[in-house]
């Protein structure tokens, strides 16, 4: 009995299995964690940008922002969801917010717009801190042209 206790203790084979059960679990949260956090700098990147040409397109009241050469919320709102949709992100009308005339960074005469999403991970199961959705916010102005 104790001959094959000693050789049991002394028998390493399993031993690679066993510290591969142990690390694999980890090592895949941390490989999704970091996919979902670049997802969601990526998407933040894309609210950016969108932002940016939507506030660009009622700032100058191109065709897309404008209705009849006046500035058109509705528009701007559609514009920035056609936008969006080019980066493969849904946007719901409510979330996008414009402004014809507004002040940014203390200088008056800006077209504005902020769109606001709640970036949702694919795998709340996993990421526990993501799972109720993050709240992304994009703001930009662009000077009205007259």
């Amino acid at each position: 009995m104790r001959r094959r206790l000693r050789a049991m203790l002394g028998d390493t084979k399993g031993a690679t299995a066993v510290e591969f059960a142990l690390v694999i679990g980890p090592l895949v949260l941390v490989l999704f964690g970091i996919i979902e956090f670049g997802r969601m700098i990526w998407t933040n990147n894309a609210l950016q940008e969108t932002a940016i040409d939507a506030a660009r397109c009622a700032g100058i009241l191109e065709s897309s922002c404008a209705s009849g050469g006046a500035y058109s919320s509705a528009n701007t709102a559609t514009y920035a969801q056609t936008v969006a949709q080019g980066w493969g992100i849904a946007v719901p009308t409510s979330a996008v917010t414009s402004t014809a005339s507004t002040t940014c960074a203390g200088v008056a005469g800006f077209s504005q717009v902020t769109i606001n999403y709640t970036f949702q991970t694919v795998v709340p199961m996993v990421l526990t801190s993501m799972s109720g959705g993050v709240p992304l916010t994009a703001t930009a102005c662009f000077p009205k042209q007259s």
